[in-house]
């Protein structure tokens, strides 16, 4: 088995969707090289939103990478991709070599402190398709991750380690909405990698 990757999944126990989480995806010395790679060199903005008519700076910072040239927009916010860096891309053919997908695009997040945050929505646009699989990788401080049923009474928590990879595959995001909420624990800072396919 290889130094840097572990195919330990568990499988989340959820009624309408598959989320599988693989929490030593990277090792701990590769993770935290990575994330400081990427914290240095990702070109990271920070953009508005709007929301019942108030503007405000998004509680993180951003940055979109791709290889087929197609914007993502999101929360009326359109973002074009820069093209994957060297590392990006290895990232991506690790990840991608475990859950039988090629994806087109990432989006990087980037939680400063536990003020940081991203509040209960789903990855539906129409641009990701009508079942969207998305591969979220967690570099740095451990936040904890929360999960709803559209309809059910039915709700899930799950701690994000350093180097851990939570893929969310069918049904994860016409049935369910996913939240990474605020904390006034001191947490230090977060890298996000959540892979997706722009059509």
């Amino acid at each position: 088995m290889s130094t840097l990757f572990n195919n330990e999944k568990i499988t989340l126990s959820l009624s309408d969707g598959l989320f599988e989480y693989y929490p030593n995806f990277f090792t701990e010395e590769k993770a935290t090289q990575y994330f400081k790679q990427l914290l240095e060199e990702t070109s990271w903005q920070q953009d508005s939103i709007t929301v019942f008519g108030k503007t405000y700076l998004q509680p993180r910072l951003t940055a979109l990478y791709g290889n087929n040239g197609k914007d993502y927009a999101y929360s009326n916010i359109k973002m074009h991709p820069k093209n994957f860096s060297p590392l990006l891309m290895y990232i991506k053919n690790e990840v991608e070599a475990v859950c039988n997908e090629n994806f087109t695009t990432a989006l990087l997040n980037l939680y400063r402190n536990g003020n940081d945050s991203n509040g209960w929505h789903a990855d539906n646009e129409k641009e990701l398709g009508k079942n969207p699989i998305i591969a979220s990788l967690s570099l740095g401080e451990e936040r904890v991750f929360h999960i709803k049923h559209n309809t059910k009474d039915e709700k899930f928590k799950l701690n994000l380690e350093n180097g851990s990879l939570l893929l969310m595959k069918e049904g994860s995001q016409i049935h369910y909405k996913h939240q990474l909420p605020k904390t006034k624990q001191l947490k230090t800072s977060r890298i996000n990698l959540t892979f997706r396919t722009i059509l």
